[in-house]
């Protein structure tokens, strides 16, 4: 069967794209990596993508705020190209600082402040899926997924947490601590449509079994980060 293309979206700064790209490629899709300024450019590479990923990283070196200027190339160049690739029916993930990117963009619903502990947070996280979600990303996916972490603005604040769980627009939340204070431990938001999904932690760095830094290779398994990337590959390939 074809692999279906998936485009990786970066900026001056992120440095998570390789990871992304190899999370992809191991997913089942062939990746390419674009940078915004390319694809504003020539943003034919969005109209035959059938998966879309907002690399993290700390994109123009998070000068102004987290995903700030990166948010503002989508937004202003891409962002009509964007939404075209989501009304199409390509599933569009936005990790880390691709997270902040799309809900400065209007693309995920909420925004993202910072830790509620004032620092940066590096570690590792167990994130629970939300049963009832609309996420393309999350479908079928039962276990805990294992990834690790690493923000200073990861804090997620939305008015009306229940609404969104009513709607079925949270996917994932924080079964460890929370690490920044998000509102009820949400890790992970999509869109109305379930095609969107934003979330901090990094699952393209646990797509290995020997990533985990404490479980050994078979405890490891059913908790990789790569399940995200099948999940949405799956969805491309069954539509």
């Amino acid at each position: 069967m074809k692999r279906p293309p998936a485009l990786v979206i970066t900026g001056p700064g992120t440095n998570r794209d390789p990871d992304v790209a190899f999370a992809l490629e191991t997913a089942g899709a062939d990746p390419t990596i674009r940078l915004a300024s390319e694809l504003a450019a020539d943003p034919s590479p969005l109209h035959h993508a059938a998966l879309v990923v907002v690399a993290g990283g700390f994109s123009y070196g998070d000068a102004l705020g987290a995903g700030r200027l990166l948010a503002l190339d989508l937004s202003v160049a891409l962002g009509d190209p964007l939404r075209s690739a989501v009304d199409r029916g390509a599933p569009m993930i936005g990790i880390c600082n691709g997270f902040q990117v799309l809900t400065r963009a209007g693309l995920l619903p909420g925004s993202l402040g910072h830790n509620a502990g004032g620092g940066f947070v590096c570690d590792w996280v167990r994130l629970d899926p939300v049963s009832g979600s609309r996420s393309v990303w999350t479908s079928g996916l039962d276990a805990e997924i294992h990834c690790p972490i690493a923000h200073g603005e990861g804090r997620f604040v939305h008015p009306d947490p229940d609404g969104l769980v009513a709607n079925g627009q949270v996917a994932l939340r924080y079964a460890s601590r929370n690490p920044n204070g998000s509102v009820d431990d949400i890790a992970g938001v999509c869109d109305e449509g379930g095609l969107v999904l934003g979330l901090m932690p990094h699952p393209e760095n646990h797509v290995l079994t020997r990533q985990h830094p404490v479980l050994d290779s078979e405890a490891a398994r059913p908790h990789l980060g790569l399940a995200i990337f099948e999940a949405g590959v799956k969805h491309v390939v069954a539509a």
